[in-house]
This record gives C-alpha cells, sequence and structure tokens, in this order.
C-alpha cells in the first residue's frame, strides 16, 4: 500500500510517513494511512475519483464520513465541525483510577511553588510518564491543558509525589470539561494557511 499512493501521483510526506498529498488543477487531496485505516479529505470530486482508483486495486470498505479515527470523535454538521476525545478522557480516568474523582474548575494547581519542592517524595517514574503521555496525546484537541502538560513533562526523569499530584489534578479538570471540543465553523471565514521551511548551515 505504500508504494501505490505515489504511483497514482501522491507525494509523501517528510513530516508524516503516513501522510500523501496530491494536488491536481490546485485541487488538493490527503490521504493518511494507518495500519488498515485509511483516512481522505479533499475536494469531492477528487475523494471519488481516489476512491475508485485504490478499490480497482484493494479490498475496501467506504465508512463514509469519519465519526471516530484513533481516539478522535468528529461530527460533522453542513457548516461545522467538532473534534473531541470525550471517549479517550473517560479512559484515561479510568486507567488512573479517577473516574470518581471530583472535578476542578483549572488545569493546573494554583501553588507553583509545590513544583519545585526538594521535600517531595519520589513517586514511580514510569507510571509518572504513562499519566503525562495520555495528557500529551489529549493537546490535540485540548489546548486549555497544553501549558499545564509542557510544564509537568519537564519533570518526567524523577517525578515527585507534587508532581503526580499535579497530573491527577488535570485529570479533575478533564472530569469536569469531558465535553469540551474544537469547532471549526465555515460562516466565521477562517482561513488556515501551512508553512513549510527548509533549515540549512549558515
Amino acid at each position: 500500500m505504500d508504494a501505490y499512493p505515489q504511483r497514482l501521483g501522491f507525494s509523501k510526506s517528510f513530516v508524516d510517513l503516513n501522510l500523501y498529498i496530491k494536488v491536481v488543477k490546485e485541487e488538493p487531496i490527503i490521504i493518511l494511512l494507518y495500519a488498515d485505516d485509511l483516512l481522505m479529505t479533499g475536494v469531492e470530486g477528487r475523494i471519488q475519483e481516489c476512491k475508485k482508483q485504490l478499490a480497482a486495486k484493494f479490498n475496501m470498505k467506504d465508512l463514509r464520513l469519519m465519526h471516530y479515527y484513533l481516539e478522535l470523535e468528529v461530527w460533522q454538521e453542513p457548516d461545522e465541525i467538532y473534534l473531541g476525545q470525550g471517549k479517550y478522557v473517560i479512559e484515561m480516568l479510568k486507567r488512573f483510577d479517577m473516574i470518581d474523582c471530583k472535578t476542578m474548575t483549572t488545569p493546573m494547581i494554583t501553588n507553583l511553588k509545590r513544583l519545585k519542592s526538594f521535600e517531595s517524595n519520589l513517586v514511580d517514574s514510569t507510571r509518572y510518564r504513562q499519566l503525562i503521555g495520555s495528557h500529551v496525546y489529549l493537546v490535540n484537541t485540548r489546548p486549555d491543558i497544553c501549558f499545564t502538560v509542557n510544564v509537568l513533562s519537564q519533570f518526567q526523569v524523577k517525578p515527585k509525589h507534587d508532581h503526580w499530584i499535579a497530573a491527577k489534578h488535570i485529570l479533575r479538570y478533564l472530569q469536569g470539561t469531558n465535553h469540551y471540543s474544537l469547532k471549526y465553523d465555515k460562516r466565521n471565514d477562517i482561513h488556515l494557511i501551512g508553512y513549510r521551511f527548509r533549515l540549512g548551515r549558515q
């Protein structure tokens, strides 16, 4: 499957090796591969054309509009798209025994000095990294926890009890805000522009 999109004229991304892009007459189409799942987006006409080309080579099942992909939930309306990870949050809460925890209104603890305390005892670093890693994957749709996760990621080598409490504080915040999602509204006339750079030595 890896080589076939390139035979169809797709260019493989250097940043994400599972991403393929093709532009025909200024009409783009993008394919993202993950194991046996394929996500496709772009101009409708190009999508239908690409479906036929792939179906001629592979046994494909068309699942129509995307609703769930790699822990990402998608709700599509004519002029709106919502992205969320509510199911993923619930799985996190269960995994770390926080499904019945009390909620918090902010993602970060208020006393930041505790994070630099030398008096706190060390905790299981593997368990701490698992929790932080779970948070990192969640920032795709929850930019409101991005700063907190960034701060707590700095203590993964020798995490202490205060860091563990702060990381669980995020779970308490997520418990009360699990309904939050990203909204992309066509009516707001938002234009997303991407830039590519190539760096060389001076």
